[in-house]
């Protein structure tokens, strides 16, 4: 994370570095195509102004009116004829100036070095301390010509603001850096809570505590990051129970086929007993084999929904037809059934459909009491249809409710009757449905019944 921190930091300062080289050269592109043509026309009209007033005013010494001006802020040059030539003012960095300019100027032109000074990408005209970085106009007095070149005296003008504007700029850049440093560390040390808190998960330590009182996306990102961690505790707990489940559902008809198995290697048992055995260890194998098949069905449903056969089919005669099949259970058990099963047909995969309403009656048969009913019905509302098997049964408690669905969860009441099952039924119907669009609910009251409604879509 810290090396995180690091780059977050360098990338910060590299981008202060970067938009402050951009800003400088727009800026200085914005002098160059905009202020340095202003900047030429209003030194000119300054220069123009000054030689028009030594023209009317014959009598003033030039050499000290041109010191008074220079005096206010600004760098002067007086060319003569003769080639001798006098400053007034800051001395110039560079005086380099061509005689051809400043005959130019003396037969009456106006030389604009300002605006024609040479574009450079880092020094822009309005800086550079030249003699051709000037304006030049004729000026004549008492009857003789020169060339008077002026340009502003920056150092003059603006010297105190250059101290301000330094300070300025360097308080800027070592204020933003700190803060940068700082205000980084802070963004940052969220994200280092977050890999500690990973690092706990991956442990196997769920009790994990973060900042949740940011209002942006890091306390979002804790937020979500918490609900993960509270969930994959819970499922921490039932891979747990889950093992503890199917390690019970395992263990005990294999402990039951092996104590029988030694009871049958006694000879002195009679032919009697030995078929009651031999019935007992056959219907230990058969549970075994039901939740074998159960656990590769719900493998299956959970590894890919490629497995559906989609068709379209008759789901009330499917119905019909598992009622049919268990007929003669429901006799014998006394119970009165009744059903209303119109012919509907919906897509879906008959194979998979038929366990699931193979499920919810078995476990309405189980459940119910003796010479209980069930009613079993179909409903057909827009583009969905509903199905409901209604017992009156055990029912269910609201705790039970809450985990009718979980794998290899069993109601008490079930248990201590001795209730065959596996306690993966309802988990293999909720997948089943879940695969098919649609979606499951139950009612129920305890002692007097459960009412489980399966809601699928006709296409």
């Amino acid at each position: 994370m810290r090396s995180l921190y690091v780059k977050f930091v360098v990338i910060t300062i590299g981008i202060m570095i970067l938009s402050g080289i951009i800003a400088f050269l727009i800026s200085n592109t914005y002098y160059q195509q905009k202020l340095k043509a202003y900047n030429d026309q209003k030194n000119t009209k300054i220069a123009l102004e000054i030689v028009t007033f030594a023209d009317e005013h014959p009598d003033i010494n030039l050499e000290d009116y041109l010191k008074n001006i220079s005096s206010i802020g600004y760098q002067i040059y007086l060319a003569e004829n003769s080639g001798r030539g006098s400053f007034f003012g800051s001395p110039f960095r560079d005086k380099t100036l061509s005689n051809s300019t400043i005959d130019y100027v003396l037969n009456g032109d106006i030389y604009h070095g300002i605006l024609h000074f040479p574009r450079e990408t880092f020094v822009t005209g309005f800086f550079a301390n030249e003699l051709k970085n000037t304006i030049g106009v004729p000026l004549t007095h008492n009857g003789k010509k020169y060339a008077l070149f002026l340009r502003p005296d920056i150092k003059l003008l603006f010297n105190e603001m250059h101290i301000l504007f330094g300070w300025l700029l360097a308080l800027t850049i070592v204020l933003s850096i700190v803060m940068v440093i700082f205000s980084t560390k802070y963004l940052v040390r969220p994200i280092s809570e977050l890999t500690k808190a990973t690092k706990s998960l991956s442990s196997g330590d769920f009790n994990v505590e973060l900042d949740v009182t940011r209002h942006d996306e890091l306390g979002e990102l804790s937020h979500s990051f918490l609900r993960m961690a509270r969930k994959l505790e819970q499922m921490d707990d039932m891979r747990k129970e889950f093992i503890s489940n199917i390690s019970h559902d395992i263990q005990s008809p294999l402990s039951n086929i092996k104590g029988y198995t030694n009871l049958l290697e006694n000879e002195s048992i009679s032919p009697e007993e030995r078929g009651h055995y031999i019935s007992i260890i056959n219907g230990e194998i058969r549970r075994l084999s039901i939740l074998t098949k159960q656990l590769l069905l719900l493998a299956s449903l959970d590894s890919n929904e490629d497995i559906m056969d989609k068709r379209q089919f008759n789901v009330g005669k499917q119905i019909k037809e598992l009622v049919r099949n268990n007929q003669w259970l429901i006799g014998e058990r006394g119970m009165m059934l009744e059903y209303l099963l119109p012919d509907v047909e919906i897509t879906g995969d008959p194979s998979l459909l038929n366990t699931v309403w193979d499920n919810l009656l078995t476990n309405a048969i189980k459940y119910n009491k003796p010479n209980g009913s069930i009613e079993i019905s179909i409903e057909e509302r827009g583009k969905s249809i509903f199905v409901t098997f209604k017992d009156t049964g055990i029912g269910l408690n609201k705790k039970d409710m809450e985990r009718i669905f979980d794998r290899f969860y069993r109601v008490d009441i079930a248990r201590t009757r001795s209730v065959e099952g596996t306690g993966l039924g309802l988990s293999i119907v909720a997948t089943i449905v879940k695969l098919h669009g649609g979606q499951i609910n139950v009612k129920s009251r305890e002692k007097e019944g459960t009412t489980f409604v399966v809601e699928l879509p006709v296409n």
